[in-house]
């Protein structure tokens, strides 16, 4: 057998994305299914950093929030599966919150061609990276977070210091607290999951990471913003049929009517869920209860419950 790398190992970088793993030095001699076994078993300490690290996620919700409520945008920047994630994560926001596509925008260095193809030096390109924020038109009240596994990609260092310059708040995804990008954040966001299967396949332990870390910033945000209602995507935006049929299903549960009432109110509304609750529990017409959610920055459950405060009629509970 292999024997384990030590710390002279040159192959044992000091970069802990880049370190050897010592329980898989052995992988290439398992067998399929115990090759898997020790993929899954990796992969099972993922959720346990990311938790170390919600403190810090939750400092940059709130941040996000802000941004938010003052007409901000929220950017990611990054390169290879680090900004294929980001860009991904942004663009599920407009079917899943009914966000406007500009307010969450992924950036990929190299461009979008990069999303499918490596685009040799990009992530290495400080111009680039100052360039695509400018390109980007980011200003101040904007939200700009850099993802980097190893925290050392010069395009994303960059992109964080020239958002600082504008009067961005930054925050860099990252999972090696003593990185450039650690540093040059003003809140970084440090998931430690420690070497991976394969040396350096950061798309594995780290990519899922920042998955989980980007679910929880945009999520979070969405959710103090008031994009949901309980637990339920009341901003759906309902481009397809599945998507209609869930928009009639809260109608009918949240306005507590049958589904053909549901499709009635949801057609007057343009298939917008939330007037549809109002105009439902309260027995008002659609101007109505445009006006309460305007009167409430949209949020549903702050509408509901001023109108019950006020003595107006609802149904259900």
């Amino acid at each position: 057998m292999t024997s384990q790398p030590t710390a002279s190992n040159p192959l044992q970088s000091v970069i802990p994305t880049e370190q050897v793993n010592p329980r898989t030095v052995d992988i290439d001699l398992r067998s399929t299914t115990e090759v898997l076994q020790k993929i899954n078993a990796e992969d099972q300490g993922v959720a346990h950093a990311v938790a170390q690290a919600i403190p810090q996620i939750a400092v940059t919700v709130d941040a996000i929030q802000l941004a938010f409520e003052h007409g901000g945008r929220l950017f990611y920047f990054g390169a290879g599966t680090s900004g294929r994630l980001g860009v991904l994560d942004a663009s599920e926001c407009p079917p899943t919150y009914g966000a406007p596509p500009s307010l969450v925008q992924g950036i990929m260095a190299g461009g979008d061609i990069a999303l499918r193809n490596a685009v040799e030096g990009a992530e290495d390109s400080v111009e680039m990276g100052q360039a695509d924020v400018i390109k980007a038109g980011v200003k101040a009240g904007d939200v700009v977070i850099g993802i980097s596994a190893s925290g050392q990609a010069p395009y994303v260092v960059a992109v964080i210091e020239a958002a600082k310059a504008l009067g961005c708040f930054t925050a860099g995804i990252t999972c090696d607290k003593h990185s450039k990008l650690a540093l040059a954040t003003q809140q970084p966001i440090v998931v430690e999951v420690g070497p991976e299967v394969i040396a350096g396949s950061t798309r594995m332990k780290a990519g899922t990471a920042q998955k989980l870390v980007l679910n929880m910033l945009t999520t979070g945000a969405m959710i103090q913003t008031g994009k949901t209602y309980q637990n339920l995507m009341v901003d759906v935006q309902p481009t397809n049929l599945k998507l209609k049929a869930r928009a009639r299903r809260m109608v009918a549960a949240l306005g507590a009517v049958d589904i053909e009432e549901a499709e009635r109110l949801l057609d007057l509304t343009g298939y917008q869920v939330k007037p549809a609750v109002l105009m439902a529990r309260q027995a008002i017409d659609l101007p109505e209860a445009q006006k309460r959610l305007k009167a409430t920055s949209g949020k549903l459950r702050l509408a509901l419950e001023s109108a019950s405060a006020e003595g107006h009629p609802h149904h259900g509970s």
